[in-house]
């Protein structure tokens, strides 16, 4: 067994440096175009975009980042993490300029696709390298460093959006990307190594293209529903149907493979399939209502991009605060007791939306967000590395790599059922009051809120305006309620998942070394996904080979 190569502290800090800088990149992404959803569904200032468009603009992001994220480790095993980082770079800051420029919707879902194929192979990556660059406690203490570029993604994103939003067009919010890619290229090819596994794993291509085609042609189901309003059409219940089931395909194809990227087997375990189900449904539900979230602060309620942005910040700095609080409960207390009544905290909140209103004050809002963050942050790190934990060491990597694609399924489902609820019964509330309104101005209104108004100001008739408001507060007030119940479904899930034989283990078992100083953890590989294996590197001088 190969060790990491031998990096002096400084170099190690700058590498850390790059990788933050590369996760940023994602969280910061994940986080601003929720700032900009009805900044495109606009006629004038937008793309015009409805809101299924949105909603796969969205979803096709995190659909590619979800199921080829698995495949992505297996490729910097072979190619060096390096390499396939800094391709994963090239990919995203291309994509992005293709999504600024993008003309209209269907460029914009395309661009955002191959967005979400470069932090695919960005995020396995990144945090391989971390893992392989430290060693001993000193990983540890990287770990938690690196982890805080989420919470600061979560915060300085809806702001930086919306400063972007208020002063230039909407495309800016893609283009700042490139800079900070050019930025962590360079430090790429000056400080880190190309490590790889001296064991290679399979690439993995049918079980790549089931799980991209299942899971598209399932959302592509759930969504048509919105648009047509009708469950019996066979373009709605057939690709569902399809989807479903290239779905089990996908599953009986990795269930016959003996080295997996994606092993469904892990799932059979009460412990991790549980927990699994649990933050994939508590996924769905931040997905949904954040979807909700953006349309709401600037659409309903008329905050300016940069406001809204403002608006949300209470939900990164309770993410922020709820992480280490969490961890500190669960060491006093256990896992049980704090994460499942956190989730349920966090599925009320999501509940709370229905209680919200056209003149509900900023100041509720923002104790209703600073609670969400808070609990949310309390559950998915402490739960996600303890069901990490109670896998075999040797199988740590491979249950990194289902909590990771199950997360980010759950996000893209999330997005297509909540966006579908919101549609019909907006559909259905807008609908008495079109009666003396003409056809084609009918066929607008009751596609969006936001074509609603637009329509409203372009023909004078303020009353359709009031009347979309109306609707969509009315939409986003039952989607709310099917949100809060599938986020309690999760929290008892999770309470029966969490029941334990003996007493939990707790958060994250501490790393153990050989003398060599080689690894063997498996706390380490819950953040990464990385296979278990300690690198060989390549070039370890300054730029690599």
């Amino acid at each position: 067994m190969t060790t990491s190569p031998t990096l002096s502290k400084f170099r190690q800090q700058l590498i850390l440096a790059v990788l933050m800088l590369c996760s940023l990149l994602i969280w910061l992404d994940n986080t601003v175009l929720s700032t900009t959803l009805e900044t495109l569904a606009d006629p004038v200032r937008g793309l015009d975009a409805g809101p299924a468009e949105l909603q796969w603009a969205t979803g096709s992001y995190t659909l590619a980042f979800a199921t080829l994220m698995f495949t992505a480790g297996a490729l910097g095993d072979r190619f060096g993490h390096r390499t396939v980082l800094a391709t994963g770079l090239v990919v995203f800051a291309g994509s992005s300029v293709w999504a600024a420029y993008a003309s209209d919707a269907g460029q914009l879902i395309a661009a955002r696709a191959a967005m979400g194929v470069g932090s695919a192979l960005i995020m396995p990556a990144n945090l391989a390298i971390l893992m392989w660059t430290f060693t001993g406690p000193a990983r540890t203490t990287a770990i938690a460093i690196s982890s805080t570029s989420a919470g600061v993604g979560m915060a300085v994103g809806p702001v930086l959006a919306g400063l972007l939003l208020d002063h230039f067009w909407w495309g800016s919010v893609f283009l700042v990307n490139v800079p900070v890619v050019a930025l962590a290229l360079i430090g790429i090819a000056m400080l880190v190594p190309n490590f790889r596994s001296p064991v290679l794993r399979p690439l993995d291509p049918a079980g790549m293209l089931l799980s991209i085609s299942g899971l598209a042609t399932l959302a592509y189901g759930l969504i048509r529903v919105g648009q047509v309003a009708a469950w019996s059409r066979t373009d709605v219940w057939a690709p569902i149907a399809v989807g479903l089931v290239l779905l089990a395909a996908f599953v009986l194809v990795e269930m016959r493979i003996k080295v997996p990227s994606f092993d469904p087997r892990l799932l059979a375990q009460r412990t991790f399939g549980g927990g699994n189900a649990a933050l994939g449904l508590l996924l769905f539900a931040i997905a949904a209502i954040t979807f909700y979230n953006a349309f709401y602060l600037q659409g309903a309620r008329g905050y300016s991009p940069i406001e809204a942005g403002l608006a949300s910040l209470p939900t990164a700095l309770g993410a922020i605060l709820g992480a280490p609080l969490g961890a500190r409960l669960v060491r006093r207390w256990s896992l049980r007791p704090v994460t499942a009544p956190a989730l349920t905290v966090a599925a009320l909140t999501m509940g709370a939306y229905g209680f919200l209103g056209l003149h509900t004050p900023l100041i509720r809002i923002g104790i209703l967000l600073l609670v969400q963050g808070l609990s949310i942050g309390m559950v998915i790190g402490p739960v996600t590395a303890a069901l990490i934990n109670s896998l075999p060491l040797e199988r740590a990597g491979a249950g990194s790599a289902v909590t990771n694609t199950v997360r980010q399924t759950g996000s893209v489902i999330g997005i297509a059922v909540g966006g579908t609820i919101m549609s019909i019964v907006y559909r259905r509330a807008i609908e008495p009051s079109l009666s003396d309104v003409p056809g084609p101005v009918q066929d607008q209104a009751r596609v969006s809120a936001e074509q609603a108004r637009h329509v409203a100001t372009a023909i004078h008739r303020p009353a359709l305006a009031h009347a979309a408001d109306d609707a969509f507060i009315h939409a986003m007030h039952v989607g709310a309620v099917w949100i809060m119940l599938i986020a309690l479904f999760g929290a008892a899930v999770l309470v029966i998942a969490l029941r334990p034989a003996g007493k939990p283990t707790g958060l994250v078992r501490e790393p153990d070394y050989d003398r060599g100083g080689s690894r063997s953890v498996a706390g380490a590989a819950s953040h990464s996904g990385a296979a278990d294996q300690q690198p060989a590197h390549e070039g370890d001088g300054v730029g690599g080979r």
